[in-house]
């Protein structure tokens, strides 16, 4: 038994969005056995150009149930049926929050029509409703209304059913390990399970072959099928237009943070926001109270003198200041990480031995801090080159720095012998040094700095 199911919204993400319309027909493979329509009151304003897509505006629904009213009816008439729709993780994914928000949890199998309209009418140039009824001639009337649009999405299911390759694709689809349901509309599956298991870089593409983001992970798969579980209204719409994955082999962590910064340094694409916006630049300092003590504080850059790091947002710059703290056992008072005169109590670095309390000589606290600064200098040594692991067992990744510059990174098999800086320089792929690779290289090294401390 299905239903299939339309629902129209306020279109403020799966969170914030509200049904402003549902259509369940109640469908046994065979006929139309059931069906429950109705306008619901979201008790929020209609968007104008939501009204100027579906018809649907605040008075229509000002006498229309609240989803609550409705709630057991949709229960009862879902109730042990597949849940099927046209891009089925919208609606589900909106059902099932408008019931957790009264205390219910909501959990149907479900069927896709977009992808089991790929798998079983392969060849099309869109899969959208509209233009794939007219292809395959079902009449589509009341378009973007949840009835008109439910309906058609029945005829379309009939014809899907009575494919000679339908039953194996159900099958298939319904296998509570295929992760069909869960995958975008227009990515097939084949795709996404090309996709490893390693550290490295992807790409998300639509249909046009345009590449809408690029991202990194230790896990490819994992992070990658993350994007499909986030509910935010910017995955969702990003997910929506993901219709190929490409992905590239880093071999660490590290790699793949360089390889992200570079790639969207030159892309630009559309739904990577954070390093595509210049941003305000700040920076570290150092100065000496009267008492002797010596500060580490951070300000915008034009306020900082003599800045020992240039961090390109107040968030990293402080993350980045919060990271020496700790692993110097700084006391955050005097890293200027809590306004306070007395001792301090910040609410996670607790590594501070005693300076703000009378309980640390100053000449031994300036001594760690001379030590931190010295740390935030390493960038600047004339030669640098970390060693990482490759993408496979035969091979090493090596990243290049010369003067305090980022010069690039490269992969070299184990069984090459290098010994000089010209040999390392033949393998590796330039780069351009930033304000983001420049962070992304003094966090690893803080890291490493720290864990070589613990070890001691």
């Amino acid at each position: 038994m299905y239903t299939i199911i339309d629902i129209e919204t306020t279109g403020n993400g799966i969170k914030g969005n509200k049904i402003t319309e549902i259509s369940i027909f109640k469908y046994d493979g065979g006929q139309i056995v059931d069906e429950f329509t109705s306008l619901v009151n979201p008790q929020s304003p209609i968007p104008y150009f939501i009204t100027g897509l579906t018809g649907i505006d605040d008075h229509m629904v000002q006498n229309a149930p609240t989803f609550r009213e409705i709630a057991d009816t949709v229960l009862k008439i879902t109730e042990g049926c597949i849940f099927v729709a046209h891009s089925v993780n919208f609606d589900y994914g909106v059902i099932k929050e408008e019931f957790r928000q009264i205390g219910i949890d909501f959990t149907r199998k479900k069927l896709c029509t977009v992808r089991l309209s790929r798998q079983l009418i392969p060849g099309l140039r869109s899969y959208s409703l509209g233009k794939l009824c007219s292809a395959v001639q079902i009449p589509l009337v009341d378009r973007h209304r949840a009835r008109g649009d439910a309906h058609a999405t029945v005829l379309l299911f009939e014809k899907l059913l009575k494919n000679p390759k339908a039953e194996e694709v159900f099958k298939k689809f319904l296998n509570a390990r295929s992760q069909e349901a869960t995958l975008p509309p227009h990515l097939p599956k084949a795709v996404f399970d090309k996709i490893p298991q390693k550290p490295g870089i992807y790409y998300f593409l639509n249909q046009k072959g345009e590449i809408i983001y690029v991202g990194k992970a230790i896990n490819l798969k994992k992070r990658v099928l993350g994007h499909f579980y986030d509910k935010s209204r910017k995955e969702i719409q990003m997910c929506a237009e993901t219709a190929h994955i490409d992905f590239k082999l880093s071999g660490s962590e590290l790699v793949a943070l360089l390889m992200e910064s570079a790639e969207i340094k030159r892309l630009f694409p559309p739904y990577n926001r954070a390093q595509k916006k210049p941003g305000r630049q700040y920076a570290i300092f150092t100065y000496e109270d009267r008492n002797g003590i010596t500060h580490l504080a951070y300000n915008n850059i034009k306020g900082a003198p003599n800045p020992l790091k240039v961090i390109h947002n107040q968030t990293q710059c402080r993350a980045y200041l919060e990271e020496v703290c700790k692993a110097f056992s700084l006391c955050p008072r005097y890293c200027h990480l809590q306004q306070t005169n007395a001792a301090c109590s910040h609410h996670e670095i607790n590594t501070c031995q005693g300076i703000c309390r009378g309980e640390e000589a100053v000449y031994d606290y300036n001594h760690k801090v001379e030590a931190a600064i010295a740390h935030m200098k390493l960038l600047t040594s004339e030669i640098r080159i970390i060693k990482e692991k490759g993408r496979d067992a035969n091979e090493n990744a090596v990243i290049l720095i010369v003067d305090g510059i980022y010069k690039g990174f490269g992969f070299i098999d184990t069984d090459i012998q290098i010994s000089t800086l010209e040999d390392v320089e033949a393998f590796i792929t330039p780069q351009k040094h930033t304000v983001e690779t420049e962070s992304i290289l003094t966090q690893y090294l803080l890291k490493q700095d720290k864990s070589q401390m613990l070890a001691q």
